[in-house]
């Protein structure tokens, strides 16, 4: 849970399935800035990747690309602020944010933190790692995982849920490995750059696990959330 923290079962509900989609659509409104065409805008190759993986329609990305790419009538202006701080018993987190009314997600942010501590720009982050992570499957069995981030260019790697490996890189790596891996053959799940924990919390204590549990999800249940990081060992 060093990385990228998923709240249990969303993947499971309809409504979960919907906030999903609303994340990627906006993931992509805000990458397509940089240009409409994912093969020369990394940023927006990987978003629209990641939303043709979770089944989104393709009227439904398109559209975002051209909304995000300022070719539709329509204008909406997100931007990214990133909050750092604390859920209970001091367990490290950051949280990024795609909001179109920061007046509006400020103090939700601060709310939400009253059962922890929001902390000032840097105040966690100096304990997490900026990173690439690349979620991939490999091509059979007996695959050997290390000589394959070897090869396509990872710095570190480590095994991940139902068979997968999760691959590190620096962040400018990010897509230069994601199309190494795919050229030999690796299923890709998911790409992105992420905060890793270099010292994440071991709780031990039910409760205080729980605790923790129902803070994250209450943050995460935000619309402005976007992705949140937290430093809580597994």
């Amino acid at each position: 849970m060093g990385a990228q923290w998923k709240q249990k079962g969303r993947s499971e509900a309809s409504a979960a399935k919907g906030k999903l989609f609303t994340k990627l659509a906006k993931e992509i409104m805000v990458a397509a800035r940089g240009g409409p065409d994912p093969a020369s805008n990394p940023r927006l190759r990987m978003a629209v990747e990641a939303a043709k993986k979770s089944s989104m329609t393709r009227d439904t990305l398109e559209r975002a690309i051209k909304k995000g790419a300022g070719l539709l009538d329509e204008t909406v202006q997100y931007e990214t602020i990133t909050y750092e701080g604390y859920a209970p018993y001091q367990v490290p987190v950051i949280v990024e944010c795609l909001t179109d009314n920061k007046n509006r997600t400020a103090p939700n942010m601060r709310l939400l933190f009253r059962k922890g501590q929001l902390g000032s720009s840097g105040s966690v982050s100096w304990d997490f790692a900026r990173l690439g992570a690349i979620e991939a499957t490999p091509p059979g069995p007996g695959v050997d995982a290390e000589e394959a981030a070897i090869e396509a260019g990872a710095q570190d790697l480590e095994a991940g849920d139902d068979g997968q490996t999760r691959f590190f890189t620096e962040p400018s790596d990010v897509d230069t490995v994601n199309k190494a891996l795919t050229a030999r053959k690796w299923t890709v799940t998911s790409a992105a750059l992420i905060w890793r924990a270099k010292n994440p919390v071991k709780l031990d204590d039910p409760a205080q696990r729980a605790e923790v549990e129902a803070f994250l999800g209450a943050v995460d249940d935000d619309d402005d959330v976007q992705t949140m990081f937290v430093g809580l060992a597994d």
